[in-house]
């Protein structure tokens, strides 16, 4: 009833709300003339190939038991999260990659659908469930055979033996193969020595590392008869029993840290600590008693890489934990948004509630739409990653494809976490620093996302080498004619037909209006043809740009990268984008329901148009929209966002959190109560004729 006064018909006169501006927005799809989403069928959706899986996470972390406590000090938060790991075993939730005897249940993706989810109990029990089963247990089952599994694997999943994952160095984060800890083999005793010669060489932001791992799988540059062959992973025992570190190893807590304080961060360093030949973890590589190197992958380059790709797990889990943490800050502003109201209309009828102005719309429905098309990306990703573990579709380019997709969707949704997170902070005002409505520690727990498992600059310059080696491979013998007219042609025709769209030099005044102006030029087939040709362009002018390497010296073909580093980064962040696109056009595909697909179809418009926008600059100056065209995306954006608004509340629901996920007293319904109060009270006070005089009005008289 509330609502019914608000949205009155007549414009408002306020400057501080626009005629024709929020009183008239109906606050709900049921209200609006436009078809409704089928709720529970897009939560089917969006949970995705192993929504049973994630369901069950789902149930099992609505225990208080799972949560993270506000003000907790950084001894008690590790603990609690140390005990929640084993509730985990004793829900059979943890490990479920590994291979039944060894307590799992040889499912790669339910494995990492399931892990993602606990994310909405506690980050810190997430990442820590990760460094044990994810990092350290997996290292073993992917870098290690039979023997190795039989020796330690079950107690890895049952928490027998935590572990810690010692690859990252002081001096040596994402380049990994230039660490500095060795591992030098000893015919004589048949034993690795194991050694950090320098400081820079310490291990750091280890997981598991300052208290509970009693070994860990340390990288290490191998090196026997003389020979470095590059890095490898060896299973080493750290404390014993009464948790005292072993002679020759040391170590320090990293203290305190911006977030995620709950695992227990260290550093670790070895001072010539010797290990068996066995605990060389030898997939990939062999090591003989006497000392002779053998390996089935002759690259030492391809070998490297296969060993580091074997451990792509984590960044395809943080890529589906950060768009869950996204779609739950979403669901907590948008919430209070429908509820909280702020300054009258102008007309005399009560405050406007924030989502019906259009700056908030614009603040937070295009975000909707971003987690949307992350969410049907990842499980795509998620797919391709469990067909190449459970060795259906494991071949060279398949996990070369992996790596990847891995690459490029990792930093877009972590970076966009961050983004939003932030932004349904300051959509919340006051209430939303507040600790109890979980915005802020989001943020500084997620905030290491975009530098762990691969700094996301770094992993965008991988995708990008790999686009110019794709775009390199369509020309290997081609003549330089050939090349130059397949230049002339991105620079001529491209440029000016190349979109897909007709005359694009034409002007809005063509149409009549931005909506069909848009609406006639930007559709699903348009959307794509621009996305995908910014793509293609932007990794053409980098090849023509970076040709002339082949003929420099090292070094300035080296200054020659280093001058074109930005644009490269930045055509591979574009290449996920359009990733993210097109698996939000593919679900669209799956969707019978004709309402939902409407809205969904609007939603995806959204997110297109919007990276459309955001790129305005590139298309103008290639010549891909005309300014008046430009002028109009961003105008419809505008429209979308405003016809959304009575579906956003049904949008952020789909994800189906319950409120034992949410646990945000502003998404409690608490706000709404707190308006309908403040409403009953200044009616009963106007009716009562008590009411004091505004002070306007006595000048009025006057």
């Amino acid at each position: 009833m509330a609502d019914a006064l608000i949205r009155s018909k007549k414009p408002a006169t306020s400057a501080r709300t626009p005629a024709g501006g929020a009183p008239t927005v109906p606050h709900s799809a049921a209200e609006a003339a436009d078809p409704r989403i089928d709720v529970s069928a897009v939560t089917d959706l969006l949970l995705g190939t192993w929504a049973q899986t994630r369901r069950q996470a789902r149930d099992m972390i609505k225990d208080p038991a799972f949560w993270e406590v506000d003000g907790q000090s950084v001894a008690d938060h590790r603990e609690r999260v140390l005990g929640q790991l084993r509730l985990l075993v004793e829900h059979g939730a943890a490990a479920r990659a590994y291979p039944t005897e060894y307590g799992g249940q040889n499912d790669n993706g339910a494995n990492i659908a399931g892990f993602e989810e606990l994310v909405l109990a506690d980050p810190s029990l997430q990442i820590k469930a990760g460094v044990q089963w994810g990092l350290f247990g997996a290292a073993i089952q992917q870098l290690g055979t039979k023997r190795h599994h039989d020796a330690w694997l079950k107690d890895a999943a049952e928490l027998r033996l935590p572990g810690a994952f010692a690859m990252t160095e002081t001096g040596h984060g994402s380049d990994v193969a230039a660490i500095g800890t060795t591992a030098t083999y000893d015919a004589d005793t048949e034993e690795f020595v194991i050694h950090t010669p320098f400081r820079g060489a310490w291990k750091d932001y280890l997981g598991n590392a300052a208290l509970h791992g009693r070994a860990a799988t340390v990288f290490a540059q191998l090196i026997t008869g003389g020979v470095n062959y590059g890095v490898h992973c060896f299973l080493v025992p750290l404390r014993d029993e009464d948790g005292d570190f072993l002679a020759g190893i040391g170590g320090e807590d990293d203290g305190v840290k911006g977030g995620l304080n709950g695992i227990d961060n260290g550093r670790l360093h070895f001072d010539h600590v010797r290990i068996p030949r066995f605990n060389l973890l030898d997939r990939y590589g062999q090591v003989a008693a006497d000392g002779t190197y053998s390996s089935d992958i002759p690259s030492p380059g391809r070998r490297f890489f296969t060993m580091l790709g074997a451990l792509v797990q984590g960044r395809v889990s943080l890529d589906g934990a950060s768009t869950t943490a996204a779609a739950l800050a979403l669901k907590i502003a948008v919430t209070y948004a429908g509820q909280r109201r702020q300054f009258d209309s102008g007309s005399g009828t009560p405050e406007v509630v924030l989502l019906d102005y259009g700056n908030h719309q614009r603040r937070l429905i295009p975000r909707i739409a971003t987690a949307y098309a992350q969410a049907f990306a990842h499980d795509e990703f998620l797919r391709a990653f469990d067909g190449v573990f459970s060795g259906r579709t494991d071949t060279p380019s398949e996990r070369e494809d992996l790596e990847t997709l891995a690459a490029a969707l990792k930093p877009l949704s972590t970076w966009n976490a961050l983004d939003t997170i932030q932004e349904c902070r300051e959509a919340c005002g006051g209430s939303g620093f507040l600790a109890e409505n979980r915005l802020v520690g989001l943020h500084h727990d997620l905030d290491v996302y975009v530098t762990f498992e691969g700094d996301n600059n770094i992993l965008l310059q991988l995708v990008g080498k790999r686009l110019l080696g794709d775009f390199s491979g369509q020309f290997k013998g081609a003549s330089t004619g050939r090349l130059a007219r397949y230049v002339a042609a991105q620079t001529a025709g491209k440029v000016f037909h190349g979109a897909g769209l007709r005359r694009l030099g034409q002007t809005v005044a063509d149409f009549g209006s931005t909506a069909r102006s848009v609406g006639l030029g930007l559709r699903e087939e348009q959307q794509h043809q621009l996305l995908a040709d910014r793509v293609q362009q932007m990794i053409t002018d980098l090849a023509m740009r970076l040709r002339p390497a082949s003929k420099l010296s090292p070094a300035a073909a080296a200054a020659l990268f280093n001058e074109n580093q930005a644009e490269l980064i930045d055509a591979a962040r574009a290449h996920g984008e359009l990733l993210q696109w097109e698996a939000f056009s593919d679900a669209l595909h799956t969707v019978g329901d004709d309402g939902t697909l409407r809205v969904l179809t609007w939603l995806r418009d959204l997110f297109g148009l919007s990276l459309i926008e955001k790129h305005l600059a590139w298309y103008l100056l290639h010549g891909r929209l005309s300014a008046q065209r430009a002028a109009s995306v961003s105008r419809y954006v505008d429209r979308l966002c405003a016809r959304l608004r009575p579906h956003a509340q049904d949008l952020v629901d789909a994800w189906g959190f319950e409120p034992e996920h949410v646990r945000a007293p502003i998404a409690s319904g608490a706000e709404s109560a707190r308006q309908e109060e403040a409403i009953a009270y200044y009616a009963e006070l106007r009716t009562s004729g008590a009411a004091p005089v505004p002070e306007k009005s006595l000048k009025k008289k006057r």
